[in-house]
């Protein structure tokens, strides 16, 4: 053991980039060893040799059973291991820069010990001639948990002695004289990559069919092909990602971490293979074997870790970062059984666990000695502490995060990052002192409470009891998250002054921000900085993006929650705000108005603490997500704090990547594009895409664009038989809307359309039926478990299909399908069969919008509103090649104003009156429905105002889609727009004007 704790530290400092392989191996943590301030001189920076400061000090430093040694080298300087109680001491002089004794903690633990503190004390340029101390001292218990005897001492102090000396001093003796042939033994078994070709792929399958799932390589059926495949390629992910992470080491370059409550990753076989470049390899290895890889890749379970475009913006991020060569890291919950899994019985959503973990997760690998305490409640006690104010926080609970590491492999490079996710787990000390005592139900509940932070995302937050679970899962996420940061920072610096240089904190919306105050904590409470150096530190790392467009979806959170909480954070909040209108006295004097707007305290009955004021105080830049969102948050929602710091305020438009919804989703096309761009390039410069335009009207590739596109089409017809047993027809209209149920997002606009479409083939002749074009309409989506509206839209789809897709006298003309608990790998079967998308909120209502860009990618006609990314979208494809309709965001409020005197069209009122009257059933249920729109809920949302544009838009479909060729090249045109829509552009735009990192390429 000693050994390979000795090699893991000597590899990691060795050239990169050299030889057949890579220079080193180390997994992304070090051992916690963290450089207090330095020592005072005459403690024992006055020393010249570490025998002198083994003597030193009246006995301070007296060794038991010590060994002390001396090394007769200018670069190594001296050495020396002793023991001071129980104490493990190693000091060392060294003539130049700081060498942290990396590795004496892991070598500790390895020879069965246990560490229960270490730290390192030093003192640079300590002396004149530049000479610089270094103290490691690590409390040691054996794995009984009892102080060490004499021999164990002696024992431990000469490994450690010989370890310091063999793997920091080269060509220095060593008692072993085999060590360093066995060092470089090590070396050569790891010089070499596994390798890709087709025999060694099926050897590195079988073998972990048999050795890791402990099946028989002659009998594993496709599940269990599907989890060997997965290891395998997740020992090629890993040795990337150890590059990468030892290049990290070695350049110490500027790092961002993404901090995001979601990242809906969607399946990982598929993406992986072919950003690494295998897939064809794997392919062909899979068929030889008896398997198909399409068939192994709907094994996988989605991943449940997010609900919407928030969490799949955030995967999208990830791919950006690995491919784009930027030194990142990903920061999440691992949630145990997501959002909820969606069933439709009898047209009701019905919520479930989704239990997606239950048969392991093989591309995640648990860090069990990577853990942080995370505290809840309690109370906070001012002591005095070399003449200042000292703050001592004494939890009421405390939980133990643990990482769960996950490879990101970037396309076209071997840079590979890490998501890190946390789960939570009761602290062992509670759980022990409960079972030691008898108490075992206490200990039960203790786990239970403890492990519920991770169990779920996005708890019902109607009660206190959700409240407090959200902000508790809020505060685990970024506790652990910036602990783990300032750990790896120490590990390399001995002060926080480089620390604005080495980190960029990204918060993914509200949900992160409490990591401000969680910040300021540590520095203040931890580290011992004052409050000027901590606020000027906090205010040099974070960055915020804001999804939000409504007020009222700003997080606030009661006073009271966070007092109980969170108190010392409630203090430093406090204080925030306190010097914050300070400042705003001095500039707007009495102006009460303004001042309670800006305050990060809402006033009132009931005190808030806004998340979104503390952000927009404490953080450098806050970005918009599209144009039209920029502009709104400037002009309106944050209007008092651009009008202070406009410099804070940016534009970043969301993208999606085309490596996973073109590359993955649908490789027709991509190798369609290829062929006529005569290239791959555009897979990592969308741009390229541009290309296609000087083709759009080349009946050969029309005649190829389309087919590819009527093949997806025919394996969602093949789906969608499976679940519903409904037969629909390729050549009709795929028109689909597959989104989060909502009732901005106007579902029930499309259904009311497709209720108005029913009703007019109903009351055709035969003849006029013949001229109408046959549409698919699919619907996906949940609703959230608390929204009744939302699960009345569900519930009228379903009704409404019953309806008329059992009608004779509709026939094909006209289906309704609901894909029940639509998710990543669904959309990736949905969207390129897609003839036509609708994106239908009102104005004004979405941020951004990033699904319209998915289905615009792969050569889907959008049918929208001028909102979120729509507008941009247009500019780049034109407005020829989009549908439109309704009025602009500026409109929206004075519209609203009018609804009182606003008389929808006769067909929306007939539709309507079709629902209230159960024409389609439940007429009592669909009540609360119709009432938004005809009733005492004064259309807040504008369905009925802007149905008539609606209809027209519609109506310009159909006229577009019979004409064939002009269709096809409207779809061409749409594929070769979206070259601005890449979350490459994105990442680059906020590595360069956010985040100040450069890219860390590999030699």
């Amino acid at each position: 053991m000693a050994v390979v704790a000795s090699v893991a530290a000597i590899l990691p400092w060795r050239h990169h980039g050299c030889g057949s392989k890579r220079a080193g191996i180390a997994s992304p943590d070090h051992p916690r060893i963290w450089q207090n301030p330095p020592l005072r001189h005459g403690n024992i920076s006055a020393q010249r040799s570490v025998t002198q400061i083994a003597a030193s000090g009246s006995g301070r430093f007296a060794a038991l059973d010590s060994k002390v040694g001396t090394i007769a080298s200018d670069a190594a300087g001296e050495v020396a291991v002793f023991w001071e109680s129980d104490y493990l001491l190693a000091a060392r002089v060294k003539n130049k820069g700081l060498d942290v004794l990396q590795g004496a903690v892991a070598l500790v633990k390895n020879l069965g010990f246990k560490v229960a503190e270490a730290t390192v004390q030093l003192e640079e340029n300590a002396m004149d001639d530049g000479v610089s101390v270094q103290l490691l001292k690590i409390l040691v218990k054996n794995a009984r948990d009892k102080k060490l005897d004499a021999a164990e001492k002696s024992n431990l102090a000469t490994s450690l002695m010989d370890f310091i000396v063999r793997s920091y001093v080269p060509g220095a003796p060593s008692s072993d004289p085999g060590f360093r042939h066995k060092v470089e033994r090590m070396y050569k078994l790891m010089d070499q990559y596994l390798k890709n070709d087709t025999f060694s792929i099926q050897k590195n399958i079988v073998d972990h069919s048999e050795y890791t799932l402990a099946r028989s390589r002659f009998r594993f059926d496709d599940f269990e092909a599907y989890q060997a495949t997965a290891y395998s390629v997740r020992d090629r992910l890993i040795e990337r990602w150890n590059d990468t992470h030892s290049l990290m080491r070695e350049k110490d370059p500027k790092r961002i971490y993404y901090l995001s409550m979601e990242f809906l990753m969607g399946r990982s076989l598929l993406n992986s293979i072919v950003n690494i470049g295998v897939k064809g390899q794997y392919a062909d290895a899979l068929k030889q074997l008896g398997f198909d890889l399409e068939i192994l890749v709907e094994q996988e379970r989605d991943a449940a870790l997010g609900n919407g475009g928030l969490g799949r913006l955030a995967a999208c991020f990830l791919d950006s970062l690995a491919t784009l060569d930027y030194p990142a890291w990903g920061y999440g919950l691992r949630y145990e059984y997501g959002m909820f899994r969606q069933t439709i019985q009898d047209g009701f959503q019905l919520e479930h666990p989704d239990y997606w973990l239950n048969f392991g997760n093989p591309w995640e690998i648990q860090r069990v000695h990577t853990t942080y305490p995370v505290k809840f409640y309690g109370h906070v006690d001012e002591i005095q502490e070399n003449n200042k104010k000292t703050y001592i926080w004494t939890p009421g609970e405390t939980v133990e995060a643990v990482a769960y590491d996950n490879p990101i492999p970037g396309y076209g490079t071997k840079n590979t990052i890490n998501l890190r996710l946390w789960a939570a787990k009761p602290s062992g000390e509670l759980e022990l002192d409960s079972f030691s005592t008898g108490d075992y139900v206490n200990a039960v509940l203790s786990k239970q409470r403890a492990e519920t932070i991770s169990s779920i995302l996005y708890p019902d937050d109607r009660t206190y009891q959700g409240k407090e679970l959200r902000l508790k899962q809020q505060v685990f996420l970024v506790s652990a998250s910036l602990q783990d940061v300032v750990r790896r920072y120490k590990d390399f610096h001995s002060d926080f002054a480089a620390f604005p240089q080495k980190v960029a904190f990204q918060l993914n919306d509200t949900h992160p921000i409490i990591g401000v105050a969680e910040l300021m904590r540590i520095l203040l409470d931890e580290e011992k900085l004052d409050w000027v150096k901590s606020w000027e530190i906090t205010t040099k790392v974070f960055s915020f993006t804001n999804h939000a467009i409504l007020p009222e979806a700003l997080e606030k959170w009661p006073l009271e929650l966070l007092e109980n909480l969170l108190p010392r954070h409630l203090q430093i909040i406090y204080r925030i705000n306190f010097y914050f209108m300070e400042e705003m006295k001095k500039k707007f004097g009495d102006d009460l108005v303004r001042l309670s707007r800006l305050s990060i305290i809402e006033e009132g009955e009931k005190k808030n603490v806004r998340m979104a004021n503390l952000a927009l105080v404490s953080c450098h830049t806050v970005n918009g997500v599209s144009k039209s969102h920029f502009e709104f948050i400037k002009s309106s929602l944050f209007k008092d704090f651009h009008d202070m710091w406009p410099h804070k305020f940016q534009c970043k438009t969301n993208g999606v990547t085309q490596r996973r919804w073109m590359a993955c989703s649908n490789p027709d096309l991509s190798q369609l594009i290829t062929k006529w761009l005569g290239t791959e390039a555009w897979l990592k410069e969308l741009d390229l895409l541009l290309g296609l335009r000087l083709h759009a009207n080349d009946y050969n590739l029309q005649e190829q664009w389309m087919k590819v596109r009527r093949s997806n089409k025919s394996r969602l017809a093949a789906y969608i038989q499976i679940i519903s047993g409904a037969k629909v027809n390729v050549d009709a209209m795929f028109d689909v809307q597959i989104k989060r149920i909502h009732e901005y997002k106007r579902q029930f606009l499309n259904v009311i359309g497709i209720i108005h479409r029913y009703d007019c083939i109903k009351n055709m002749t035969a003849e006029d039926r013949k001229k109408v074009v046959p549409r698919v309409c699919i619907l996906g989506g949940k609703a959230p478990p608390g929204y009744e509206n939302a699960k009345r839209i569900i519930k009228l789809i379903h009704a409404v299909g019953d309806k008329l897709n059992n009608d004779p006298d509709v026939g094909d003309l006209l289906k309704l399908i609901f894909i029940p608990d639509y998710n990543v790998s669904m959309a990736e079967l949905v969207i390129p069969a897609s003839d036509i998308s609708q994106h239908l909120s009102t104005a004004g209502s979405e941020a951004c919008g990033t699904g319209n860009m998915k289905f615009a990618m792969n050569g889907c006609l959008i049918v929208g509103t001028k909102d979120g990314s729509n507008v941009e979208i247009q500019e780049e494809l034109g407005s020829e090649n989009m549908f439109l309709f309704g009025p602009s965001a500026e409109d929206i409020p004075e519209l609203r104003t009018e609804q009182k005197d606003f008389q929808p069209v006769l067909e929306f009122r007939r539709v309507v009156g079709m629902i209230r009257k159960g024409v389609f059933g439940n007429a009592e249920y669909f009540q609360p429905l119709c009432d938004t729109i005809d009733g005492a809920g004064d259309d807040y949302y504008l369905l009925g105002h802007d149905f008539p544009s609606y209809l027209e838009a519609q109506a310009a479909v159909d006229k577009a889609f019979v004409d064939k060729k002009r269709w096809a090249e409207m779809s061409i045109l749409s594929t070769a727009g979206c070259g601005q829509f890449s979350t490459d552009r994105t990442i680059r735009e906020y590595a360069e004007e956010i985040w100040n990192v450069e890219p860390l390429r590999h030699s």
